[in-house]
């Protein structure tokens, strides 16, 4: 049966993850501005402009500084991106997330189209291949993720397990080639930034 007309199939959301501490980088990632304004906000606009309810995920205490925008405030403290999508699915666990973050700043609509016109939900889960990793497992962080995972999130968490690449590996995802890997290119030190830009 087509998505479209499938209600089974749930709406998605998007959830740009923005509450790092940045440490290798030294200043926040989320307000670097790549496109005129800082990264985690065009993402969010980005998401908006597919039609997307867009949030950014982040800690407390960037909370008061994301007041134009729609937030989800970590309910774990230091547990990493798999705590921001726990704390998504506490908000809504109905709806999957697509997880974006906030250090891609090659990322356009088309990755992100592509993503959704691939999306199987009969698995825990859709990703790219992430090209930074030699074993081509799946990137969590340019992904949807279906309400069907937050077990799998849920005991990892419990047992001190903060990885959210070896989370998808455990629940069995739908793994993409990116039509262009080099949109998935992170930016995580400031040698990365001389180089991209």
């Amino acid at each position: 049966m087509n998505q479209l007309f499938d209600t089974q199939v749930p709406a998605i959301k998007g959830l740009v993850l923005a509450g790092g501490r940045s440490v290798r980088m030294g200043q926040d990632k989320g307000l670097i501005p790549w496109h005129g304004k800082p990264q985690r906000e065009y993402l969010v606009l980005l998401l908006e402009s597919l039609g997307l309810p867009a949030y950014i995920s982040c800690r407390p205490d960037q909370a008061a500084d994301l007041e134009a925008y729609p937030v989800i405030v970590d309910q774990l403290a230091d547990q990493g991106p798999l705590g921001a999508i726990y704390s998504a699915f506490q908000t809504d666990p109905q709806s999957a997330w697509l997880v974006l973050a906030c250090d891609m700043p090659l990322l356009d609509a088309g990755v992100i189209r592509y993503l959704l016109e691939q999306r199987n939900p009969a698995l825990a889960a859709t990703a790219y291949r992430a090209p930074a990793f030699s074993d081509h497992s799946p990137d969590p962080l340019a992904a949807i993720w279906e309400p069907a995972i937050l077990p799998v999130i849920e005991r990892r968490l419990l047992a001190g397990l903060r990885c959210a690449r070896k989370a998808l590996a455990e629940a069995g995802v739908h793994v993409l080639d990116a039509p262009d890997p080099l949109k998935l290119s992170n930016v995580n030190t400031p040698e990365d930034l001389d180089r991209m830009r």
